[in-house]
């Protein structure tokens, strides 16, 4: 019995050592987590019980564990280089056969999808609609696309203006005062915003305000240098119609009026303007088209004050066609192309796996690992969703290996076989002495 006792004890130790050994070869694998050898003690048994004088017979390896603790996260500089900060697990399909990784280092195959460094699994995630909205719910490779961003025609312009309620009136009911975009005598300040047609053509939109009277303000509107109303004129036969701007006492603005026409509240709005180019002052189209329902030119934060007459940097909603530059990934785990416009537009979402029991999962080597009956199924959110962790781009988690501790380890294995191989000499001399005796 004390021989089995003792080989029981040197095979634990032995599997101990291997373990440790395991987890000190695996110190700087990324995403890799440590195992624990867990021991239980043997009893023999009778049909009536163990009994209260039973001898042990041994030990046995009840379980390997894994510790499914934070590792340390650590820059890289690559974009692809994604560490989980918290709870969650990758999600890779390999032609359907679905695995699960804290391992981030991807890579970007021939056909534009994110793989792990063998380019044989793909890592899942949310797909995007036409307009960069993420489709949560349905589970898909995750790829780069790298095309071009369509440009967008301009809608809406919007700025914050002062006029100055000291500047000199105006008349523009004399030929001297009569507007002209070339003579600086007939206009207060000038304004001028690039605006976009539905092929990213940028045109300049060039705004004249001229104080009229007290209180009141006229604003011209000028798009390639044209009235933006005439289709085919040269914008000195036809000029452009002003809008009126009208201010209170305390310098707020009221209204924002075109004529003929209503009032707009505190908006202007160019309904007429067809993108082209004026050759010879004869307006030719190029075959664009600006927005269908016009651009709205907001005025709403226009005011009258004793200052300077100027304009912080206006903002436009169009742009011209993009080339991507660059991706990046914010802490939600959303993938980001960003674009030679300086738009940037979502093209995909990292969805991160979490089970019940983690203890339960199967690992099946490449630092990843299979979903099991004991595991339970895997549920599939978003980062930051929940108890899920975030995504940090740049960063690889290291391994969560304790290097000290597992020295320490290898020590007390060493001991431990030593003192259950001591055991079986002390039993091989007993039975020598007791030979010896017959």
């Amino acid at each position: 019995m004390s021989f089995n006792i003792g080989l029981s004890g040197l095979y634990a130790a032995n599997k101990q050592l291997d373990v440790t050994g395991n987890n000190i070869a695996n110190v700087a694998t990324a995403g890799f987590k440590s195992s624990r050898a867990e021991f239980a003690d043997v009893y023999s048994a009778t049909r009536l019980g163990t009994g209260s004088k039973v001898i042990g017979n041994g030990v046995r390896l009840a379980n390997v564990s894994q510790q499914f603790t934070q590792g340390d996260i650590n820059n890289t500089g690559n974009v692809l280089d994604m560490g989980i900060n918290g709870s969650g697990f990758f999600t890779m399909s390999n032609n359907g056969s679905v695995s699960y990784t804290r391992a981030g280092t991807f890579k970007v195959d021939d056909k534009g999808y994110i793989t792990n460094t063998d380019y044989t699994s793909r890592l899942q995630g949310y797909g995007v609609d036409a307009n960069g909205k993420v489709i949560n719910g349905v589970l898909t490779d995750l790829k780069i696309d790298t095309s071009n961003l369509a440009p967008k025609s301009t809608s809406l312009v919007t700025s914050t203006i002062n006029l100055d309620s000291t500047a000199p009136v105006i008349d523009d009911t004399v030929a001297a005062g009569k507007f002209d975009p070339n003579n600086l005598a007939t206009y207060t300040k000038s304004f001028s915003t690039p605006i976009y047609d539905s092929q990213g053509n940028m045109h300049p939109m060039d705004q004249y305000v001229v104080k009229t009277g007290a209180n009141t303000w006229k604003v011209y509107t000028l798009v390639d240098g044209r009235n933006p109303d005439a289709t085919g004129s040269d914008p000195k036969v036809t000029a452009p119609t002003p809008s009126t701007m009208t201010f209170d006492s305390a310098g707020k603005l009221t209204q924002v009026s075109t004529l003929p026409g209503p009032v707009i509240s505190s908006d202007l709005k160019l309904a007429g303007w067809v993108p082209g180019n004026v050759v010879n002052g004869t307006f030719k189209p190029n075959g664009a088209a600006a927005n269908p329902a016009g651009i709205t030119i907001s005025m709403a934060q226009t005011t009258q004050y004793n200052a300077d007459t100027a304009r912080s940097i206006p903002t436009q909603d169009g742009y011209a066609t993009g080339q991507i530059t660059n991706l990046t990934i914010d802490g939600t785990g959303t993938l980001f192309a960003n674009f030679s416009n300086n738009q940037n537009k979502a093209i995909g979402q990292v969805a991160l796996a979490s089970f019940t029991n983690e203890q339960g999962l199967q690992a099946i080597g490449g630092t990843s690992w299979k979903e099991t009956f004991a595991s339970g199924i895997p549920g599939y959110d978003a980062p930051q969703t929940g108890t899920l962790g975030s995504i940090q781009s740049n960063s690889l988690e290291e391994s969560n290996v304790n290097l000290t501790n597992e020295l320490v380890d290898l020590i007390k294995g060493q001991s431990n076989y030593q003192a259950n191989a001591k055991t079986i000499s002390t039993q091989s001399t007993i039975m020598q002495t007791i030979i010896q005796m017959t």
